[in-house]
């Protein structure tokens, strides 16, 4: 008769067994996952890993007893269990939209392009110092619903007699979701030149924040679209084109990632699906129009918590446990796919350097002292656009420029009213076209 310690072995043995059968399974079906880009929610891949898993099983106990052949298949009843998990929705898996906001009317505009975008008016509330321009905002994303903060912020230049419309870029926020192969950088462009033309106020004053700023140096270099423009402010710019995306420099000040608190909330990349699906989309294993999960599933699936580390990369190390809210729960919204699709466009995009070079739009640069972004990113736009008219260094801020805390939103405002009514710049024109070199050099 065996004894303890053998049985013990024997029985160890075969939990290890079953435990690398289970994990062969899953890996076998993440692997199929990938190459079937997830066809039919994932349930091609899932019947096909539990076929061959059922498979091996018979093979396994063709010589035992017949209840000792049922033992084989334990291990694929695990993994089949384990690996439904990602073939369920648990959202709606049809858009579902934030309610409206109780501080600003939603207006929803159909544009010439076919995009029907979310729009906010903030009229000037003073009106002894109304400007006669209007003022246009874009947000970063970038496919994302506006902030609470970038309202906030809206509201400010409202009250400083700026005439201010925003709108949500397509598939972001309370924007209508388009097509996955319609999101491109090209797209955005012309979404931008179709709501000035849909605004018929004449020529407007922009400013383009993070991937809005890439929006807006693109169409920079579109004459038709530029013409459009009075005055382009580019704040704290993604990419603007494929050789730009591959730089790999340095950032600015250190960041609040890392420090901060961690996001508290739920977060989608808790429920397997969405964990699974996330993860390979940025692996760039599954395709933005993946079969395993819709446009408007992944939307809907997708919480302020998920963003993580992303939100305090936009404050400086010293504001790490004092980061506000950017948004309210209600208010969020944030595409994966449709972002990872325009940002891939981007990357394949050619240089534009030649056509910005061309560029006769009154431009300024702002840049922030503890930018996450890569600085190249700001500095190509600064040496390649020659009718930038002043770089503005703004220290104590992150990425979010206008952020709420201490006196930043009155600051950011500073800046941007004094070029827009062409006053002497409240901070020192820096860097210049020629300190560049010494401006990277220095890890500023």
């Amino acid at each position: 008769m065996p004894t303890p310690a053998i049985r013990l072995a024997r029985f160890t043995g075969r939990l290890l067994l079953a435990l690398a059968a289970i994990a062969t399974l899953v890996v076998v079906f993440l692997a199929l996952i990938a190459l079937t880009n997830g066809a039919g929610s994932g349930l091609a891949a899932w019947l096909t890993t539990l076929g061959a898993g059922a498979v091996l099983a018979m093979w396994r106990g063709r010589r035992r007893t017949w209840p000792a052949r049922l033992v084989p298949f334990l291990s694929v009843v695990v993994a089949a269990a384990l690996t439904a998990t990602v073939c369920i929705p648990t959202v709606p898996t049809v858009r579902r939209y934030p309610p409206a906001l109780p501080f600003v009317a939603t207006q929803h505009w159909s544009l010439a392009t076919g995009s029907r975008v979310a729009v906010y008016h903030y009229p000037p509330t003073n009106p002894g110092s109304r400007h006669p321009i209007p003022f246009v905002y874009l947000n970063g994303g970038p496919v994302r619903g506006m902030s609470v903060l970038d309202h906030r912020f809206l509201q400010l230049l409202a009250r400083q007699g700026y005439d201010v419309y925003a709108y949500e870029q397509a598939g972001g926020g309370r924007s209508d979701l388009l097509p996955m192969g319609q999101y491109t950088i090209s797209r955005s462009v012309r979404d931008l030149a179709a709501f000035v033309d849909r605004l018929d106020k004449g020529k407007v004053d922009i400013l383009g924040f993070s991937s809005g700023g890439a929006v807006l140096t693109r169409a920079l270099t579109d004459p038709s679209v530029a013409a459009r423009l009075h005055r382009a402010i580019i704040a704290e710019p993604g990419p603007m084109d494929g050789p730009t995306a591959r730089i790999t420099g340095h950032k600015g000040r250190k960041s609040a990632r890392g420090l901060a608190p961690a996001m508290t909330g739920p977060r989608s990349t808790h429920v397997p699906r969405y964990a699974v699906a996330f993860s390979l989309m940025r692996l760039g294993l599954l395709t933005p129009d993946t079969g395993l999960i819709g446009q408007a599933e992944g939307d809907n699936a997708f919480t302020t918590a998920d963003l993580g580390s992303d939100t305090a990369s936009a404050y400086c190390a010293g504001d790490a446990h004092r980061i506000p809210a950017e948004d309210t729960t209600q208010n969020f919204s944030f595409s994966p796919a449709a972002s990872l699709r325009v940002q891939q466009t981007v990357k394949d995009s050619p240089s534009i350097a030649p056509l910005l070079r061309q560029s006769r739009t009154p431009a300024m640069l702002m840049i922030a002292e503890c930018s996450s972004q890569v600085r190249q990113w700001a500095t190509a736009i600064l040496a390649d656009d020659l009718a930038i008219q002043r770089t503005q260094y703004l220290p104590g801020v992150g990425h979010h420029v206008w952020n709420g805390l201490d006196d930043n939103n009155d600051r950011a405002a500073a800046v941007i009213t004094a070029f827009l009514q062409d006053k002497p710049a409240p901070l020192p024109d820096y860097p210049t076209r020629d300190e560049i070199p010494t401006f990277l050099r220095d890890h500023k």
